[in-house]
This record gives structure tokens, sequence and C-alpha cells, in this order.
């Protein structure tokens, strides 16, 4: 498939899971096993377009770099075992490491709950040119902190701020903060990658049983599992509260790996793409400089 037409094709799928305004969102309107029009059988046909859309994030990333003017955040939050790790690592496969940073974020050192519920988010956004991966983020204060009540009343926060309206007021912080970043050149996308409770089941048991994968599994996992119904509700109304043109969330069917990254992959192109990026182009007199040092190498 040609470039452009690739390039089109995946716009368009993006845009199916694409939310940038978030008042009529209802998490069960998306099905964790859908695959578009995509079927079991088009499996290989999928990390063939995987494949050429890895190959265009890699030239487009290149562009971002080498202007050195936007920058991009790419936000992962999911239920465990939903397949961040994996897309990402699949995803980025082909982005030069000078032009990337991945962060992950687990649970709160004793320094940074001694700063705001950003603050450590904030100190890890990517420089111009680069894209910036969080796996996980500032988004866990409005998900894990909401479920565990206990969690937010050992932050340290004054006992007055903590209120029934302190996940709205979270919600107003993101918005405003997201939008700042939108207009001080860093783009911003959100993933939310949407499993099922079943397939959820079946990974954690295959975690188990390979021994190769044992090291992935954690009791805290099920846990977690326990309060399924919670951090559904935690998700819809993050995203609903939180999606915005200037910064979308991306609810990704995340059931079968191979789809989940082929639209986390036409989301990211589709970011890229909205920026117009090239490379620079030298001033006259740069121009004169190389064609001097193309004949002085020549005569050495």
């Amino acid at each position: 498939m040609k470039k452009s037409a690739l390039i089109k094709k995946s716009i368009k799928l993006s845009e199916e899971y694409c939310i940038s305004d978030g008042k009529e969102f209802k998490l069960n309107n998306i099905d964790p096993g859908d695959t578009h029009k995509f079927k079991s059988e088009d499996k290989t046909k999928a990390q063939v377009l995987l494949k050429g859309g890895v190959e265009i994030i890699s030239s487009l990333q290149d562009k971002l770099y080498a202007q050195d003017k936007w920058a991009v955040l790419l936000i992962f939050q999911a239920m465990d075992a939903a397949g961040k790790d994996s897309a990402i690592k699949h995803v980025m496969s082909g982005i030069n490491p000078q032009g990337c940073q991945v962060f992950s974020f687990k649970a709160p050192t004793s320094d940074e709950l001694d700063h705001d519920f950003m603050w450590r988010c904030l100190k890890n956004l990517p420089e111009r040119g680069r894209i910036g991966i969080f796996n996980r983020s500032y988004y866990e204060e409005t998900l894990v902190v909401r479920v565990h009540k206990n969690i937010l009343q050992n932050q340290k926060l004054p006992a007055k701020l903590i209120t029934e309206n302190i996940w709205n007021e979270r919600f107003e912080d993101i918005r405003n903060f997201e939008k700042y970043l939108s207009r001080n050149g860093v783009l911003v996308i959100k993933f939310f990658l949407h499993v099922s409770r079943d397939e959820q089941k079946k990974r954690f048991l295959e975690r188990i049983e390979n021994p190769e994968k044992n090291w992935k599994f954690s009791s805290a996992d099920l846990n977690e599992r326990e309060h399924w119904q919670d951090y559904m509700n935690a998700y819809e109304e993050m995203i609903s509260s939180t999606a915005t043109k200037e910064a979308p969330w991306y609810v990704v069917p995340a059931d079968n790996k191979w789809f989940t990254r082929l639209v986390v992959a036409s989301a990211v192109i589709k970011a890229l793409e909205s920026l117009n990026l090239a490379y620079p182009t030298l001033a006259l007199e740069k121009l004169q400089e190389l064609k001097n040092a193309k004949d002085n190498l020549k005569n050495i």
C-alpha cells in the first residue's frame, strides 16, 4: 500500500475511537472485543499494516526531531494486563531512541507525596522535537486514588481541601493544564486500552501458567480486579470529563492485541500528520556554506 493511502486509512481508523467531547460518552458503548472491519483471519493483514504504520511514524518522528518545534505526549491508561507495555513496544519499535522518552509511574514515593499530584509527571514532560510516553500518569490520581479512598487520606493534603468536589476540581485542573500544553507546542494524545474482565482473567492465568511470564503477575492485581466496576465508573467519568479537542482520548478495544496496536499506531500517525512536519529549510547563507564545504572536501 502506498504511503499516502496508508496514512489516509490510518486517520480514518483512528477517528472511529477518538473521543474529543466527552459529554455523551458511555464506556458500555465500546466493545473491548471490537476489531472494526477486521476479522480474525485478517490478523496477518493487520500486522502488515502495522509494520507500514511503524515506518511512517519513524519517518514523521525524524522530521519532528529535526524541526525541533513541537513535542508530543502520549499517555497510556488501562487496567492491568490490558497490553500497555506491548502496545508501546510494538508501535514505537521504529523510533530513534534519541527522539523518544518513556516514563512509567507507579505508587508515589515519599518525595513525590511532598508535591502536588501532577508534579512527578510535569518534570518528565518531553522536550521539543521529542515524543514523550507516559505509562500511567497524573490520571492515576483520579482512578486508583478515587477507588481506594484511604490513599487520598495519606497524601498530606490539608483536610479542608478533601471535599466531595475534589474529583471535579482535579478534572478541571487537568483540562486547564492540557490546554496550556497545547498552547505551548505540546500535542497531547491519550489512550485508554479497554480490556474486558474475561480477557483480563485469561491473561492473568497465562502469566501464572507460563514460567516466562510469571514475573509479570502480582497478587495485588487480583485485589484490584475485585474493584472492577468501581474502576469502570472512574474511567468513564475521567474520559467524559477530560476528553477535549486539544487533548482527545482514544478508547481502544484491547481484547485483541494485534488490533489494539494497529489503532494506537493509527492515532499516532494522525497526530503527527496534523503538525505539518518538515525538515528545516536552510537560509541562502547556510546553503552557500555547504557548497563551499563540498568544494573544499573534493580538494582534500
